[in-house]
């Protein structure tokens, strides 16, 4: 607490125009004073206005209101409070403050999440507009907790500090020459929460740091360095002049469609070619200005480098020779690199990962985890939705099953929609009534291919789509694994290429290593492709399988048989084509993905014995209904076993499908609601209510509310769950060992293919670029697993002492809600993983890591 002097002195206030926002480092290492309050706020206030005049001046004048940079520059109001003063007063060295010393502990501002907190109830006392002073408060990510607090309490500096915060916000309004702005709904104030943020880290970033120099002329240049750079685009393309094929009709009617923005959604059998037909739909909109950007989600919790390239063979196309995003966007790693986007997108913040900053960029492959997230009151939640406001948001690949997150994405598609996106949606499996649910309209065609338009008018059109050849895929559900295991050996014998899909990364790590040697003796090749290796290890493997079954594999086809072993990352959006399939049994949708991959072009040479044929490896239905656990196996921990049943109900009766004429009534049929009894009636609870283990459909509804409340409960990121099955939201860096030199002052990290990284641990040893170039190459030796099999954590000193705070998010010490994410096990000789000092890396189970396995989970 203050020290009063009396019973109403207060402590003496620091004059606005002298308050200190930041430190900065000096050659030595030593900080020193920084930019004032004053000035950093001007600075964010104009590089939100520079960022609003490079959208699309229709597209900025609809999403922004009138006085939007205020509300950014007003954002660190609350730094004029004395225990921000104090804060930074200790922290500069002695003899380079001349600001008093005010009796109070900084540490004391953590209980109200720290200067945000203030700027909140001090914006709230000024009478700020509805939602303006949340916007404030959250700048950070989360909702400080400042609920019942008032900005002229004696801990904020009493009403002569409050006053000095009036004066500064009134200073503000007259230098930017506006008032404050009104947002007009609750996504509008999303928007403006990003917008603040965003502008706050680039005005944070590394030109704006010295006060003696003068920042006006470094604004445009810090935003083009920030990557946020208009993009110019080649006029006039046809399709085939992009793509280097003509359209399909199919492809034209969804281009013809696709007019303005709204939400059009193309249901289509799988390898139509419905990513080309929105990418060129996309380009429409971005050369006649309606649109600002690409976003392109995918429906794994991992992007592929094979969609990154395609994507980027795309954007090559459209882009102007002369944009300057060619060389960013085209090049791995490069958008992290060479681009700068302040404190939180530094290595070290929360922000320096491929996943997120690709929501900010003009052009980006991400999954739909992160876009849903926009939807969602989890931190930086509205970052995400200013980074997808007014963009074409394709999302690939979305499935009636996806009813279980079905609340969450009809919210982001709500959203989407207020932030004049476009949205198309893609999929060759959506039921009647999950697609009406999508586009919030009453629907009534039942054809199948269609194109469903709501365009600006909200009135729907639903357009049938002419079908082409079907393809004619013999079913075979089986019990006996083994029999299965002799077929695919058979099929692999005859020089056939077999894909085998399991549900979970163990079954199919054990898969593999069941057939690998088998398949070897006869002189095949055997692969496993799943989402738990490193980057390095991962992308190694999907470009060499993806291309052995796939187009440019055709001409080493027919050099011998293949089978590759996988998960649900082979189903999606990868372009392979395999001659026998066999998967565990899964939700109709997912079934219908994975035939998507067997016989998916005409060209591909095949055996003469080769049949398209699918085994589904299912249990009998009686003993599914009465117990999914003990039938379907850890199947029913990835899918929820209502739908597991539902969908073997249909299959059972199945010996053969005609794709795509059969889809629309095997989706029907599975996902069609009925009363249910006995047995299945206990699984639809389940559905609905959740389990120990999963949360139900209506507890997800209630995260997707998108308020901004004084009260509201920020998630961090980690608990923010968008799927049935646990996310794999932890990160583990793998490591072959570790070492201190304190002489030297670094660590030394050595890598799994025997190079060797060294890390100061001083922050100033290397410049910035350096700092991204390492934490990118660390970056590539991370695995991403569930919460229960990732390593046990080490405390944030250790991670502290080795210097990894400079490269990865250790958490915001003024949120006790937040936490690290990363995890460190150093792999020995015999693939084993242990802790950073040789302990165990597992309380419970025994973890491995093989460059052909992946991260392994053996059970103790």
């Amino acid at each position: 607490m203050l020290k009063r002097r009396s019973q109403t002195a207060q402590p003496e206030s620091v004059d606005f125009r002298r308050a200190l926002a930041k430190t900065r480092w000096r050659k030595d290492g030593a900080a020193i004073p920084g930019r004032t309050v004053l000035d950093h706020c001007q600075i964010v206030g104009e590089v939100a206005r520079a960022l609003i005049a490079r959208y699309p001046s229709e597209l900025g004048a609809l999403l922004f209101p009138a006085g939007s940079p205020l509300a950014a520059a007003s954002h660190d109001i609350g730094k004029i409070s004395p225990c921000f003063a104090e804060k930074l007063r200790q922290a500069c060295a002695p003899d380079t403050c001349d600001l008093p010393a005010l009796p109070i502990n900084p540490q004391l501002e953590r209980q109200w999440g720290g200067h945000a907190g203030v700027s909140q109830v001090a914006a709230q006392a000024m009478g700020a507009p509805r939602w303006l002073p949340e916007i404030l408060g959250q700048h950070h990510g989360f909702s400080p907790s400042v609920a019942g607090r008032r900005a002229d309490a004696e801990i904020f500096g009493g009403p002569v500090w409050q006053a000095q915060r009036q004066s500064l916000v009134e200073e503000l309004k007259q230098r930017l020459d506006l008032d404050w702005p009104k947002p007009s709904s609750v996504p509008q104030a999303r928007l403006l929460a990003g917008l603040t943020s965003v502008a706050d880290w680039i005005g944070s970033g590394r030109h704006f740091e010295d006060p003696e120099e003068a920042w006006q002329p470094r604004v445009q240049q810090a935003l083009d360095e920030a990557g946020l750079v208009p993009p110019h685009y080649r006029p006039g393309l046809s399709f085939t002049e992009v793509f280097g094929f003509a359209p399909r009709d199919a492809q034209t009617q969804l281009i013809d469609a696709v007019t303005t923005p709204g939400v059009y959604v193309l249901e289509a059998p799988m390898g139509l070619g419905k990513t080309e037909a929105a990418l060129y739909a996309a380009y429409q909109l971005l050369q006649r200005q309606q649109a600002c950007g690409i976003y392109f989600a995918l429906p794994t919790q991992l992007t592929s480098n094979k969609i990154h390239q395609r994507f980027s063979q795309f954007l090559a196309r459209i882009l102007a020779d002369d944009s300057a995003l060619q060389a960013l966007l085209l090049h791995a790693n490069a958008w992290l690199v060479e681009t700068e986007m302040g404190e939180e997108g530094r290595p070290g913040g929360s922000w320096f990962q491929q996943s997120k900053r690709g929501l900010l960029a003009p052009f980006a492959v991400g999954t739909i985890d992160q876009a849903l997230m926009a939807a969602m009151h989890v931190k930086h939640g509205f970052v995400r939705a200013f980074g997808l406001a007014g963009k074409v948001v394709i999302l690939d690949e979305v499935h009636t099953y996806d009813a279980y997150t079905g609340t969450l994405l009809d919210a982001l598609v709500r959203l989407l929609r207020e932030l004049h996106c476009t949205v198309i949606i893609l999929s060759a499996t959506l039921s009647h009534a999950r697609r009406s649910r999508l586009l919030d309209v009453p629907l009534g065609a039942a054809t199948y291919p269609l194109i469903t338009a709501v365009g600006e008018s909200a009135v729907p059109r639903e357009l049938p789509v002419g079908a082409e050849a079907s393809t004619c895929v013999t079913v075979h559900l089986e019990r006996d694994e083994r029999l299965a295991v002799q077929v695919a050996l058979d099929r692999v014998a005859q020089g056939q290429q077999v894909l085998w899909i399991e549900n979970t990364v163990k079954e199919a790590q054990q898969r593999y290593l069941d057939i690998a040697s088998r398949a070897v003796e006869l002189g095949a090749e055997c692969g496993l492709l799943h989402s738990r290796y490193t980057m390095t290890d991962r992308q190694h493997i999907e470009d060499r399988w993806v291309d052995l079954f796939g187009k440019p594999g055709f001409a080493q086809r027919g050099a011998r048989g293949r089978i590759l072993v996988g998960t649900q990352v082979l189903e999606q959006s990868l372009d392979i084509d395999a001659d026998f399939l066999v998967s565990r049994f899964a939700p109709t949708d997912m079934l219908l993905q994975r035939m998507g991959r067997l016989w998916r072009h005409a060209a591909t040479p095949r055996p003469s014995r080769a049949r398209c044929e699918a085994w589904l490896l299912a249990p009998e239905l009686e003993a599914a209904i009465e117990s999914p656990p003990a039938a379907f196996g850890a199947s029913a921990h990835v899918y929820s076993p209502y739908v597991l049943c539902r969908s073997l109900e249909v299959w059972m009766t199945r010996d053969a499908v005609s794709l795509p004429q059969d889809i629309r009534a095997l989706i029907e049929a599975t996902y069609v609601e009925r009363a249910e009894a006995d047995a299945m009636a206990h699984w639809l609870h389940d559905l609905d209510h959740g389990t120990r283990r999963h949360k139900g459909r209506i507890a997800l509804a209630q995260l997707a509310r998108v308020g901004l409340a004084m009260d509201g409960k920020t998630l961090p990121e980690s608990k923010a769950q968008t799927r049935y099955s646990e996310s794999d939201n932890f990160e583990v860096l793998l490591l072959r060992d570790i070492e201190l030199n304190k002489e030297q002052k670094v660590s030394h990290l050595f890598l799994l293919d025997g190079s060797e990284v060294t890390l100061p641990w001083r922050r100033s040893t290397l410049t910035k670029r350096e700092w991204k170039v390492l934490t990118a190459r660390l970056m590539r030796e991370i695995v991403r697993v569930r919460v229960d099999e990732a390593p046990l954590a080490p405390t944030r000193d250790t991670l502290e002492k080795y210097g990894l705070q400079h490269c990865f998010y250790l958490g915001d010490p003024n949120w006790a809600d937040d936490e690290s994410l990363l995890r460190v096990a150093v792999v020995d000789e015999t693939a084993t993983l242990h802790g950073i000092h040789g302990s165990a890396a597992h309380d419970k189970h025994t973890l491995t890591y093989r460059d052909d396995l992946g991260y392994q989970v053996l059970k103790g």
